[in-house]
């Protein structure tokens, strides 16, 4: 592989109007590409060799010259299936999405969605309507660094923006993560595993100190800015409130999250 890259080096691109690079800067851009065509983008070491480690589905590795050399380890992969090309700093810093770029680039296939399996003892967090990509991708981080079950997506921004990847900082690799947008649906899934439903709120019949988490479980969490529609929070089999100091009445969603996904986890211990 070392000696493929070398050679790769010979023939460095240099060109914004590669179909490579063309097609890694729609998928970098556009919600509808990346389900056009099934794939989506990747910037940065950590993140591409997340993906490697878990055996992500990567197109293409691309790298610039300067990187070529210096982060060997990302060749030591099975790369077998992925095309590399070696592209000019010049073309790295304009593809970029960070101010400061390390040269390192991937496409990646969507995987196909697995519906969650809901264990006996399984915690599950439901993210409906979020609209922040760094609050989505810190609440991924957050289940991963728990242990929670899988998280649930409804009504809330792409899972696979290149914002939200960044964010779940390689989380996106190791749990499961599944979309759910029709509320009916998403219910129905639910009851019919014989789930619990908590409805976090900031007006909730139930402090979360006052609950328990044995069995499975699944927490709502909702919009940064108007919370948990009614229709949702009422269908859920309780309201529960984190209880708090002084005037402060609500949290940052991803904040909250943690707190209740950490008290969900305790009942697994």
């Amino acid at each position: 592989m070392i000696q493929e890259v070398s050679g790769l080096l010979e023939n460095i691109i240099t060109s914004k109007d590669n179909p490579v690079i063309k097609l890694y800067q729609k998928l970098n851009s556009s919600k509808k590409d990346r389900f056009q065509y099934g794939l989506f983008v990747l910037e940065g070491l950590r993140i591409v060799q997340d993906a490697l480690n878990e055996s992500a589905d990567i197109t293409h590795l691309i790298i610039t010259e300067n990187s070529a050399g210096k982060y060997p380890e990302l060749f030591q992969a099975d790369l077998r299936d992925t095309k590399i090309i070696v592209i000019s700093n010049e073309l790295g810093n304009r593809i970029s999405a960070t101010t400061t770029t390390q040269g390192v680039f991937a496409i990646c296939r969507i995987p196909q969605p697995i519906k969650p399996v809901f264990t006996d003892n399984g915690k599950y967090i439901v993210l409906y309507g979020l609209q922040d990509p760094g609050n989505v991708g810190m609440i991924i981080r957050t289940a991963d660094a728990l242990g929670i079950d899988g998280v649930i997506m409804s009504g809330t921004c792409d899972l696979y923006s290149p914002k939200v990847i960044r964010s779940t900082m390689g989380s996106v690799f190791r749990i499961n993560i599944y979309v759910e947008n029709d509320m009916e649906s998403l219910f129905s899934m639910l009851t019919g595993n014989n789930v619990m439903t908590s409805a976090g709120v900031i007006d909730g019949e139930t402090l979360l100190t006052d609950c328990t988490f044995t069995g499975k479980q699944a927490v709502f969490v909702g919009n940064e800015g108007n919370g948990l529609p009614a229709e949702v929070s009422r269908r859920c089999n309780r309201r529960i409130t984190i209880p708090m100091n002084g005037n402060i009445n609500s949290l940052n969603v991803a904040m909250a999250s943690g707190i209740l996904m950490w008290e969900m986890q305790r009942s697994k211990d």
